[in-house]
């Protein structure tokens, strides 16, 4: 992991594995991450999937404060701002992924799901798989660099996140339009913020695009749109600190007041009001909304 931008505000860390460049899986222990750990904030342009033998200790995704348990899993998609906090005893292991690593197809939906489950209690059932796939991992991790061995840690990475379980594995199948869609946003929501667009340029009829959506995730086009704008203001406003102003121009409102409107109606507060609070439950380790 490399460190970026500017530290004072959040750390942007992108992804470097040591000693080789071309592994798109990377592990790591709780004691390394202790080492590196300074109680910031971090964004990473990569996943981190946690295992944890034992805790407690806690980490805050995007606002939520989540407490890390024995025989856990935390789950950190690529963008998310977090942050660790009292990891002094938590014992276990990070794995450090691009999103192109899994290889069967299950895992890359799961990769790419909608609202990833960012933590959750591994069952007793389930945590000697678990574990045993997550210790081949690490072995081979280990392994000299070779060739012909590329690909295997993508393989019991694949395996490790089939048996780690995220919650949201019970999803059904999503429908294409919808994956098209979620991609879609992902790489325009700061510039196009209607439904219609994304129907038109998708080619898809709005109402399909919709259905669509509303089975994925049991939300509307618009309101998937709208959440995963608010998302990304509420990280400007807390981490990079940036005025109301400037999100509006980050985020492709016509003028301060036009996204000040938006933000209110989507969370009750004014921008400002909102940076304040956000700002407050930081400095004394709290989450939330």
């Amino acid at each position: 992991m490399v460190e970026t931008g500017h530290v004072s505000v959040i750390r942007h860390m992108t992804y470097q594995p040591a000693g080789c460049r071309a592994a798109s899986v990377e592990t790591m222990t709780f004691g390394r991450l202790r080492e590196l750990n300074d109680g910031g904030t971090q964004r990473a342009d990569f996943h981190v999937l946690a295992v944890i033998d034992a805790g407690p200790g806690s980490v805050t995704v995007d606002f939520h404060r989540h407490p890390l348990q024995d025989r856990s899993a935390v789950w950190i998609p690529p963008g998310a701002v977090h942050r660790w906090d009292d990891i002094a005893d938590v014992a276990g292991h990070l794995v450090l992924f691009v999103p192109t690593a899994p290889v069967t197809p299950a895992t890359r939906e799961l990769v790419a799901s909608p609202d990833p489950a960012a933590h959750w209690s591994i069952p007793d059932a389930d945590w000697p798989f678990a574990d045993a796939a997550r210790r081949h991992l690490l072995l081979e991790a280990s392994a000299p660099p070779s060739d012909s061995r590329t690909e295997l840690p993508s393989i019991l990475l694949s395996a490790l996140i089939t048996r780690v379980h995220p919650p949201r594995a019970e999803a059904r199948p999503t429908h294409p339009a919808f994956r098209l869609f979620r991609s879609r946003v992902e790489a325009h929501f700061r510039q196009h913020h209607d439904a219609g667009y994304y129907a038109r340029t998708l080619g898809y009829a709005p109402r399909t695009l919709s259905r669509a959506v509303q089975q994925a995730t049991g939300r509307t086009a618009k309101a998937y749109i709208v959440e995963r704008i608010t998302l990304e203001a509420k990280r400007l406003l807390a981490h990079d600190r940036l005025t109301a102003a400037r999100c509006a121009d980050v985020l492709g409102f016509p003028d301060a007041s036009n996204f000040s409107v938006f933000f209110h109606k989507a969370t009750g507060k004014r921008p400002g009001a909102w940076q304040a609070t956000a700002a407050t439950e930081c400095a004394t380790g709290g989450g939330g909304r």
